[in-house]
């Protein structure tokens, strides 16, 4: 900081020192937000935004945080920000993580996706799993690389990570922010701090506006100026008792309660008492005499309110740091100066070269700007000033010709570093008013920031780059391509998408670059925002970019997986036009694409000999584009498989798929194929744990929007199945949501099924009804006859509720005629359950005999819930035409089948049933004397308790009355010793988990 001030004493004349001996400021004024931060921080995971402008003090806020967090042996990590920061993927991050390894658990601990972290952190190399091959795109290296830092993170434990100076973070940075805000990992806090006015208009330093995602503490502190009492605090703790009111009131003023400015001050009246008044370091005791003889205060010495005021600069920072600038030496303020045109932190050896001084001038003149606190050291061995708005006076404060010759000497010695730092460089040439050259390097770097995979750098320099006025139109057309090749990778679109918009506006755009844009834009509009005016965009890009064969192809590819709008009439047009133009191309990538294409649309018809065809892919190629779309047509037509009924198939299929995924690190299709391969589980009956399950598997994959959806229609299925109905009504409805936005439209069937069984469920048949009617309408529009999603048998019922037979007759027609020739086994089966129950009115034993013949599909297809629930109906049917050994035959089946699933609602119905229509059934009591033990019903409510349900919750899943339900909660927590809230606690305790 700055040097030792001294003082004679006044009555000895003896030197003493000043109070502030240069070792910092007292922390004053922030006891609320260092308490908001800290409550926030130790009560993970958590996210803190702190902003304030310039020289506020965010960072002394987040430094003493962090002391008092190590101080309790917690863990922080901090990374910084630079305005000029060269490509570097997730340099921030990284930096930060570089600390961390007195905190890794061994090796063979840490998932092995953390491996692809080490060639970025090679001093952690040999403590993290081997690195994954690398991956084929730079696409995937992206996932790949994100997917390991939050892994990483999540395998430190409790930890803290701060983020300096966001407001400069680079594009990848902040989506890997974004993205770590929307899933956090469970014991990782996240504190951003950044500067507001240095966002761009109306811009959130996250790129979109945060939201708070459930269980996640969340604060947003602003940093004020401190106010008079705190800013006098700040001097008396800086110099002790010779300061005054009115000093404090000066300070004030000058400072407006800005801690930098006050602090710069004080950092001059320090130095002033040194040298006294005139400035000289000379024996002050006879000034300090003269001062008692003329009615001075004793002991006071220099009146520093009024030196403050005297002082010959205006009020504010700039004129108190220039003060300190113009008492350095000559080499120190060439340093100086030399790190204000260098604009980042510096070694030794580069401040040297660049200034023109010899390493002995250099190394005394850095040695008085840190002694002086006008620098300080940032990282090992670089250097830099205290705050940007130090190194902006310094250097405004240099003659114009000066500043000119640094930049160029800048840029000489910076151009035979290996590799050159081109984003410095081009920084200097730019501030050397010559845009010509810093168009051509700024364009270099940008490329050299793709190479690296540092696409947040080079979308930051082509955006700039498009915003210059009067480029070339090559030039222009260069980087509008590469920010179009790079902008289908982000999370966050809506900058890329806007700068999109702005190119394609330009009528001086080559035709061919139009269409690559127009490509990237339109694949953005419909893969990210789900916005699907995005096929408008790629309908006409196919057309821009007709003499390009394999990029129309691509256009022509993503036109055909749509199914919305009456885009499923046009798919085979889609695909017969993307063969025409597959076979001008003669790679084999094109080929390959157009051939998954084909498949998928052929899964989706049902057609028979799409197994073969599948079989017939290759499964290796030197090709790795070749590869990956044989990994995507197992994917698609795995995952269609499930929807056919095809299970077993699908399972083999999925796994083939994943696998290769793996192998040829492609890791968007591996987290596909295991969302759809946990789905399977749940068909498959493996209830257990499903939630955490697909928890774990969301944390992995944070960015799959898919991973969230499934998770939301299975585990809505399952609480439906456990009678929360509410719960499961939630999570259809999200489903519903994303469903609505996907150009596929089995998300959306399958919700819309979930929310009408709820509907039903309840009496409600005129909502059942409003759901299924425009549900009914997209299944029709494309005729997606084939995929059972549950929607039909869901439907009829909803129609008869409301009256509307011939609308349920019209239906079961439909889809009989949908199905003729279709090898689509659950579509069929769920067919079969429509008719069963379009026929229970009229004709119970025809009714009996569907719903049997659908019992025996999903028993061979391989879904027990589904066998259980159709058996019920056919038990059901069966009474109903007077065969009551067949219907207590397959009511007592499908309660078996409830209670291996532990599905208590729906057995809980059917002993309702059985009840009612006066057959023998099991017990759900047990027998009589279970002392302190839980009985099976006991149990059965217990475990609803922890889930969280009420008493009506209970009462309807378990179809009891509500005073029945009272007694039994009442035993269960006196037998268990526990309040309701820690039922699930002692149920675990007890080694009795809640049933799955």
């Amino acid at each position: 900081m700055a040097a030792t001030s001294r003082h004679a004493d006044p009555d000895t004349g003896a030197q003493t020192r000043w109070p502030w001996s240069g070792a910092g400021f007292a922390f004053v004024g922030r006891r609320r937000e260092t308490g908001l931060l800290l409550a926030a921080v130790r009560h993970p995971p958590a996210v803190v935004l702190v902003e304030g402008e310039a020289g506020i003090g965010k960072s002394r806020l987040v430094h003493e945080a962090a002391a008092a967090l190590a101080a309790e042996g917690s863990r922080v990590l901090t990374g910084v920000c630079h305005p000029l920061r060269e490509p570097f993927p997730y340099g921030p991050v990284i930096d930060a993580l570089r600390k961390a390894g007195d905190w890794l658990p061994p090796s063979a601990d840490l998932p092995p996706s953390t491996g692809v972290l080490a060639p970025l952190l090679p001093d952690l190399a040999a403590r993290l799993p081997a690195p994954p091959p690398p991956p084929a795109d730079a696409h995937a290296k992206r996932f790949q690389q994100v997917f390991g830092l939050r892994s990483f993170l999540a395998a430190l434990g409790p930890a803290v990570l701060v983020i300096e100076d966001a407001h400069w973070i680079d594009e990848a940075t902040r989506e890997l922010l974004l993205l770590l805000t929307r899933d956090m990992p469970e014991q990782l806090s996240l504190v951003l701090t950044y500067r507001d006015e240095d966002l761009p208009p109306g811009g959130s330093v996250l790129g979109s506006a945060f939201r708070r995602q459930p269980g996640v503490s969340a604060v947003a502190i602003h940093l004020g100026p401190l106010s008079g009492p705190d800013v006098l605090a700040l001097a008396h703790a800086a110099l002790g008792t010779r300061v005054t009111p009115e000093l404090g009131s000066v300070l004030y003023q000058r400072s407006e309660g800005l801690p930098l400015a006050a602090e710069e001050d004080l950092i001059t009246l320090a130095e002033r008492g040194e040298r006294g008044p005139g400035g000289d370091r000379g024996d002050r005791g006879d000034r300090d005499r003269g001062d008692r003889e003329q009615g001075g205060a004793p002991g006071r010495g220099v009146d520093l309110a009024a030196d403050l005021e005297r002082a010959e600069v205006p009020r504010g920072l700039s004129e108190a740091f220039t003060e300190r600038l113009n008492a350095l030496s000559a080499p120190a303020r060439t340093v100086v100066e030399t790190a204000a045109v260098l604009d980042v932190p510096a070694t030794e050896q580069l401040l040297a070269q660049v200034a023109g001084l010899e390493p002995d001038q250099a190394a005394r003149g850095l040695t008085e700007a840190l002694r002086t606190a006008v620098l300080q050291e940032t990282d090992a061995n670089r250097y830099f000033f205290r705050h940007v708005l130090a190194q902006r006076v310094a250097y405004e404060q240099m003659p114009g010709p000066l500043r000119g010759r640094l930049h160029w000497q800048a840029i000489a010695v910076l151009e035979t570093e290996s590799p050159p730092p081109l984003v410095q460089i081009a920084h200097h040439a730019l501030m050397l008013g010559d845009p010509k050259a810093w168009l051509d390097r700024a364009e270099a770097a940008a490329d050299q920031a793709i190479s690296l995979g540092d696409s947040g750098t080079a979308a930051a320099l082509l955006h700039r780059i498009l915003e210059q006025p009067g480029i070339s139109g090559d030039l222009r057309s260069r980087a509008a391509l590469a920010l179009a090749g790079i902008a289908v990778t982000g999370v966050d679109y809506r900058t890329d998408a806007r700068a999109l918009r702005r190119i394609l506006a330009d009528p001086r755009l080559p035709t061919r670059a139009r269409g690559e844009i127009r490509l990237s834009l339109g694949l953005l509009m419909v893969g990210h925002a789900g916005d699907r005016a995005g096929f408008q965009q790629l309908a006409r890009a196919a057309e821009e970019l007709a003499d390009q064969p394999d990029r129309a192809a691509r256009a022509l590819i993503a036109l055909a997986m749509n199914e919305r709008d009456g885009g499923a009439k046009q798919a085979w047009a889609w695909v017969q036009r993307a063969e025409a133009q597959a076979a001008l191309s003669p790679g084999p990538a094109v080929h390959a694409a157009v051939q998954a294409t084909r498949l998928t649309l052929l899964a989706r018809q049902g057609d028979p000999g799409v197994w073969a065809r599948a079989d017939q892919l290759p499964r290796s190629s030197d090709d790795d584009e070749e590869m990956r779309q044989t990994i995507r047509a197992l994917y698609n037509t795995g995952e269609i498989a499930v929807e056919l009924g095809h299970d077993r198939r699908a399972a083999r299929m999925l796994k083939e798929s994943r696998d290769l995924a793996h192998r040829v690190s492609f890791p968007h299709m591996e987290s596909y194929s295991r969302i759809a391969l946990l789905r399977l589980d749940a068909l498959a009956g493996d209830w257990a744990d499903i939630e955490n399950r697909f928890t774990a598997l969301r944390a992995e994959y944070p960015d799959i929007a898919m991973a969230k959806t499934d998770e939301a229609l299975t585990v809505g299925l399952l609480a439906a199945a456990r009678g929360a109905r509410d719960r499961a009504a939630e999570l259809f409805t999200a489903a519903a949501a994303y469903g609505e936005l996907e150009s596929q439209v089995t998300v959306e069937l399958r919700a819309a099924a979930g929310l009408i069984a709820v509907r039903l469920a309840a009496a409600a048949g005129e909502d059942a009804w409003a759901i299924a009617t425009p549900a009914l309408a997209t299944l029709r529009r494309a005729e997606a006859w084939a995929r059972g999603t549950g929607l039909v048998p869901v439907a009829v019922q909803a129609a008869l509720a409301r009256g509307r037979r011939d609308a349920a007759t019209q239906l079961v027609a439909d889809v009989g005629a949908g199905l003729q020739g279709k090898d689509a086994p659950a579509a069929t089966a769920e067919l079969h359950m429509a008719r069963g129950v379009l026929l229970l009115a009229t004709d119970p034993a025809a009714s009996a005999l569907e719903f049997d013949t659908a019992r025996r599909l999903w028993s061979d297809i391989g879904r027990p819930y589904d066998r259980a629930r159709v058996t019920e109906q056919a038990g059901t049917a069966w009474s109903a035409a007077g065969d009551r050994e067949a219907a207590t035959a397959r009511l007592t089946e499908a309660l078996a089948g409830y209670d291996r699933l532990g599905a208590v609602h729906d057995a809980a119905r059917c002993r309702h049933t059985m009840a009612e229509l006066g057959f023998s059934r099991p017990s759900g009591r047990g027998r009589r004397g279970y002392g302190d033990q839980l009985s099976p019903r006991e149990r059965q409510v217990a475990t609803l308790v922890a889930r969280g349900a009420t008493n009506h919750d209970i009462a309807e899943a378990l179809f009891l009355s509500p005073r029945t339900v009272e007694q039994h909660v009442a035993r269960v927590l006196r037998k268990l010793g526990t309040t309701r809230g820690d039922v699930a606690e002692a149920l675990r305790d007890q080694g009795r988990r809640p049933l799955e």
